[in-house]
């Protein structure tokens, strides 16, 4: 069996490498693709399509299995080889890079964790993810409250990842600005096991082992990874440790029945903070002292189990049950000043739902309706204590915090005819949050807030030709504070009954289709106005929340991929966005009670955002089982603060990926190196937004290399 032909085995160890095209001004890059011209043009034919590909992907995030080509909202899949081949598997930036329309920062602050912005929701975010909606295998990531982690994702054991750029709470409800759903690798037909081990610079280690097989009912797979580093910067060690694990059982006549696991072991990931910017230029590897004299940063343990379960029913419906249960252990220590205090958390959420999916024909025209319901519980007990720098001291905060949430959702596709196709969908959710303070010396702050709202959204899809179309749509979404934005700024426990939910408007129009059998294109244009926008602010360390008036934000996306030939392939993606605050005031009051401006932000830029992003990356495979990858991006300048008085500049860097893969026997060989920020650009990997004391800046690592061999073993 030749090196081309496993690429289609069932584990995937494929020679089909991903997107791209280098474009920069980077004369080093322009030497690099003169050296390779040669070997483009004289490749021959071993490597499919994007037409061919975008032919067979079937899209699950819109909870309606459907072709690609038939989803009326812009969305981008990301295969395999992009998520794993030749990658650090550090961060799910790595993979989400080539999206349009979404920008990543913090890859390497591993106690903030990856802040993801889509079309500019979750830009805000202090850490974690916010108005985002992740899943994996069917199953949320992300909390009741709107609060996202990917810190329990295993990027070796991801099969494939679908991403909603639009509004979607017709679709999840709350926090639904955008959908990531991830999908982890199943078990191949003959059984194999895999394993991988890779080093690099700042004292990055990690080690994976993996493996799968099916049997006559029953499709498995499971993982483990340990990955430890030392980080770039001082007071920045991360280690985690995640054991995962999918089984899929066939019980005959069309039913299934689907259990997943994660657990997740995160002991260290310290915080080195956001600096000034005359300390990150002279000492670009420090950290703020007070976070070292605080020992700031945050350990975790988690577990996760879910499991659906699939039927048919009737003659032409299908039902689907599924539920899930997340423990989560978390500790945080901050470096606030006068008084530095440290959280402790003990979480459990869970939660489930049941959707039944009919598909008939209503008046002679083809139709699929859903309707179902999501019901989903948060429970925390959270408690603060004086940090001693690094030890904890007396309690100073005690309360329980429950958020829960229900949804009901309709869904309806109409194919009026051969060229159009009709979306409709409505959610109707209701959410409560309540506290109850359980440290009563400084007065009772128990209490409750109820919200709810209904999210429509409308689609359209007119067909072109065959393999081309236009789609559009008018989506809603909504987003209420999670429980760590209802921080008290007044001080106490309870929350701020000031801070009122987000809600937004989206409006788009794009094309999509292959064009000829070698090029696949997405363009989109979109608008959103957005009420009582949430944005935080910093005092000292702690991150509160405030709601602006209005904002409004408008861009396009572009997606091209092509294969100038099956060796080669080539992908550009590039993004354009105006966000910005219509109306925003912070008021005051005078001993008087009388209200006055106290600072006008209407007009301003959304800070966080960026106008410009242009990513790019040509790829290519070798039948002797070489393969390569060089891709670049350029981030555009943006804004750190909501007054807009401090800029951030605009960078470029390019990443390059090379590799080998042997067969010999059962095994599978595959070495591979990689070197990050090729060009040694000095850039800020994150921007802490309105951060006090103007410690806006976190420094990201120079040029820096790894390496590392996976060894395949199939079972026969």
């Amino acid at each position: 069996m030749n090196i081309i032909s496993s690429l289609y085995t069932p584990h995937q160890r494929a020679l089909r490498s991903n997107t791209f095209t280098s474009i920069t001004n980077s004369s080093f890059i322009i030497i690099i693709l003169g050296s390779m011209l040669p070997i483009l043009v004289n490749a021959q034919n071993e490597q499919r399509s994007p037409a061919q590909e975008m032919e067979t992907i079937v899209v699950e995030a819109t909870r309606i299995s459907r072709p690609l080509g038939q989803v009326p909202t812009a969305i981008s899949v990301i295969n395999q080889n992009e998520i794993q081949l030749g990658r650090q598997q550090l961060g799910l930036d790595e993979a989400l890079a080539r999206v349009p329309g979404v920008f990543m920062q913090n890859r390497y602050n591993f106690a903030q964790d990856l802040r993801i912005s889509m079309r500019g929701f979750g830009a805000r975010a202090a850490f974690g993810i916010r108005g985002i909606k992740i899943l994996v295998d069917g199953i949320p990531e992300t909390l009741p409250d709107g609060t996202g982690q990917v810190d329990s994702i295993d990027l070796g054991a991801t099969q494939n990842i679908e991403v909603i750029r639009g509004p979607s709470s017709s679709l999840y409800g709350n926090a639904s600005g955008g959908v990531i759903n991830i999908t982890s690798e199943e078990g191949p037909e003959s059984p194999y096991i895999s394993t991988r081990i890779s080093s690099g610079d700042y004292g990055f280690q990690k080690v994976q082992l993996k493996g799968g097989g099916q049997t006559d009912s029953l499709n498995y797979f499971l993982s483990f990874s340990d990955m430890e580093i030392d980080g770039y910067r001082e007071h920045s060690q991360a280690k985690n440790t995640q054991f995962t694990g999918r089984f899929n059982f066939d019980l005959g006549e069309e039913r299934n029945f689907r259990v997943v696991f994660n657990a997740t072991d995160q002991p260290v990931s310290n915080d080195p903070g956001g600096v000034k910017e005359a300390d990150a230029i002279a000492n670009p590897r420090s950290a703020r002292d007070r976070n070292v004299a605080y020992d700031t940063g945050e350990s975790l343990n988690q577990e996760r189990v879910g499991m659906l379960y699939s039927t048919p029913i009737g003659l032409n419906g299908e039902l689907t049950g599924r539920s899930y249960f997340v423990w989560r252990d978390f500790s945080n220590k901050l470096p606030q000043w006068p008084v530095a205090d440290a959280v402790d958390l003990k979480r459990f959420f869970s939660g489930g739902g049941i959707t039944y999916t009919h598909s008939n024909v209503l008046a002679e025209m083809p139709n699929q309706l859903i309707i179902g319901f999501d019901i989903d519980d948060q429970n925390d007990e959270r408690k603060r204590y004086l940090n001693n720098k690094g030890t904890l001291g007396a309690l100073l905060f005690n309360q329980n915090e429950d958020f829960s949430a229900l949804g009901f959702f309709i869904q309806d596709e109409l194919s009026v005819n051969e060229e159009l196709q009709l979306s409709f969908g409505l959610r109707y959710d209701e959410v409560e949050y309540s506290v109850t303070d359980n440290f009563l010396s400084d007065g009772n702050d128990s209490g409750n807030r109820k919200l709810n709202d209904t999210s429509p959204m409308l689609g359209a899809i007119y067909n072109l030709s065959p393999t081309v179309n236009l789609f559009g749509s008018i989506a809603t979404s909504f987003e209420t504070p999670s429980t760590s934005d209802f921080a008290n700024p007044n001080g106490g426990g309870g929350f701020n009954p000031s801070l009122e939910p987000q809600r937004a408007t989206n409006r788009e129009i794009g094309v999509r289709g292959a064009l000829g059998e070698r090029q696949y294109l997405e363009l989109a244009f979109f608008t959103i106005d957005i009420d009582k926008e949430i944005v935080p602010y910093d005092n000292d360390g702690r991150t509160y929340y405030q709601n602006a008036g209005t904002s409004s934000r408008s861009g396009m996306e572009l997606s091209w991929t092509s294969n100038p030939n099956d060796r080669v392939r080539t992908s550009l993606s590039y993004s354009y966005g105006d966000f910005k605050f219509d109306t925003f005031q912070t008021i005051t009051l005078d001993s008087n009670g009388t209200k006055s401006v106290d600072k006008d932000y209407s007009g301003n830029q959304t800070p966080g955002t960026v106008k410009h992003l242009l990513f790019g990356e040509i790829s290519y495979t070798h039948p002797d089982g070489y393969f390569g990858a060089l891709d670049f991006m350029y981030v555009g300048e943006q804004f750190a603060n909501n007054a807009n008085t401090v800029k951030v500049k605009d960078y470029t860097i390019g990443n390059l990926r090379l590799g080998y893969e042997r067969e010999i026997g059962s095994m599978i060989l595959s070495p591979f190196v990689g070197i990050n920020n090729l060009f040694d650009e000095n850039y800020y990997s994150n921007i802490r937004l309105n951060a006090f004391g103007s410690r806006y800046f976190e420094t990201a690592p120079r040029r820096n290399i790894y390496a590392g061999i996976t060894v395949d073993f199939g079972l026969r």
